[in-house]
């Protein structure tokens, strides 16, 4: 009983998986809204229709669940860079804490991937952009991160630091969606383009009015 529970409990894992990443695709080359959930069902070899509502619920949940099941990577190479840069107050470290998450973690996932140009996806609507916030609102390293860039720019106002984490993102997330249709995304130079422009958009100065 107990093998045959655990035999169907790797089942529905298997499917949750086959479902996220067929998702993720099909988002990801098409838009959100533009996908529904029987499409995603059918894509994903799923016999019953309803497979992504039976697993998820909403659509609001799968997209969750993608976002939750990459920045679970994201967030591990974050952590060992923060452990590196501990202490530094060279904003091109901080900046690297910034980028590197992204773009390794779009290499460790082979070619092709869809992961940035999902995220382009979800970046571009206001209330999947909220929902990704939310979820990735709690992350403490990013945090860490955040709060250790902003030490290193002590005569940028807030809300000017905050205006540039937001043209960051979206720097990292479009720049590296446009790489990620390539045949050859080609991570480690993307990773040095985007710190060399980040750390300038950084130290640019603030034009009065």
């Amino acid at each position: 009983m107990a093998r045959t529970r655990r035999g169907r409990q790797e089942q529905a894992e298997h499917t949750r998986w086959r479902i996220v990443h067929t998702a993720e695709r099909l988002f990801a080359e098409h838009g959100v809204f533009s996908v529904s959930n029987r499409q995603i069902s059918e894509a994903a070899d799923q016999g019953n229709n309803a497979a992504v509502n039976y697993h998820f619920g909403t659509k609001s949940d799968l997209v969750r669940a993608i976002i939750r099941w990459h920045a679970e990577g994201m967030d591990a190479i974050r952590a060992e860079l923060l452990e590196r840069h501990a202490g530094s107050l060279e904003l091109r470290d901080w900046v690297t804490c910034v980028v590197r998450p992204f773009t390794d973690h779009l290499a460790a996932l082979g070619t092709p991937s869809w992961y940035a140009r999902f995220a382009a996806q979800v970046m571009t609507e206001p209330q999947l952009r909220e929902l990704a916030v939310t979820e990735l609102g709690d992350t403490s390293t990013l945090y860490t991160v955040t709060t250790e860039l902003h030490r290193c720019l002590p005569d940028l106002p807030a809300a000017v630091q905050w205006e540039r984490d937001d043209m960051a993102h979206t720097l990292i997330v479009h720049f590296c969606a446009q790489r990620e249709r390539a045949a050859d995304p080609r991570w480690a130079a993307t990773t040095t383009v985007l710190i060399d422009a980040i750390e300038g958009l950084y130290r640019a100065p603030v034009s009065a009015g």
